[in-house]
């Protein structure tokens, strides 16, 4: 469809424009004025209709292909790249974790990769991976966000949770094999919009992982038992 939607011949998520491109739920209409025309295939007013169309339809996708960038994301990452993501939760939620999250917890950071639902390399930086000892194919489920700081040498691991896909313990062996050869340490974090989303997951998140939660960015929760026992200073 995507030739279709490109061409302004048909719509997509013309209910929801910001629904994720990922969801299940997309929805392709036709576009109107177009469905007007075939609608007089056959008839004595098809031929001069359909040049009326044809005159229009480059107008007609430069309308919607704009509509479209309209829905999208601006990011600028802790070491100043910008990129844009496709509109949606689930893109707004990596933005926090770029913007938010690496400038309180990994300060000097640089942006390995970002996933975007539209282009699922968004941002991927494989030459500065394949120095740390790690090479992902097209199969490598990455996580949504990579994030590396060279002070302490740490690969930090971060999965964007909107609706699904918390770091469990299935996904942290997954994760631990894809970046098993890393020369780097490995931190992994679940990183949700709110409290209300996290207690969905609290059952299912991984020990040794961290959780930071959008809605309170000054603060992670730490799935680590006793390595950090102890008082907190006011």
């Amino acid at each position: 469809m995507h030739q279709f939607v490109a061409a302004g011949l048909a719509l997509y998520n013309p209910d929801e424009p910001e629904r994720p491109v990922n969801s299940p739920n997309a929805v392709y209409q036709i576009e109107p004025e177009l469905l007007k025309v075939l609608k007089t295939y056959g008839t004595p007013d098809w031929e001069d209709d359909i040049k009326t169309y044809l005159s229009t339809r480059n107008t007609l996708a430069q309308k919607y292909a704009k509509e479209r960038t309209m829905t999208r994301i601006p990011v600028r990452s802790p070491d100043g790249k910008e990129l844009v993501l496709s509109g949606g939760m689930h893109s707004s939620l990596i933005k926090s974790v770029i913007e938010e999250f690496a400038s309180r917890f990994v300060p000097g950071s640089l942006l390995v990769y970002a996933g975007d639902t539209g282009t699922k390399w968004g941002q991927f930086d494989k030459a500065l991976l394949s120095k740390l000892g790690v090479k992902v194919d097209a199969h490598g489920k990455m996580p949504d966000v990579i994030l590396y700081q060279p002070e302490r040498n740490w690969l930090v691991l971060i999965e964007a949770v909107t609706s699904h896909g918390p770091v469990n313990g299935k996904r942290h062996a997954e994760l631990a094999k894809l970046f098993e050869h890393s020369l780097a340490g490995l931190v992994y974090v679940t990183a949700f919009p709110s409290r209300t989303v996290m207690t969905r997951y609290l059952g299912e998140i991984a020990w040794e992982t961290e959780v930071w939660v959008s809605e309170a960015p000054t603060h992670l929760i730490h799935f680590n038992g006793a390595r950090f026992l102890g008082p907190h200073v006011d």
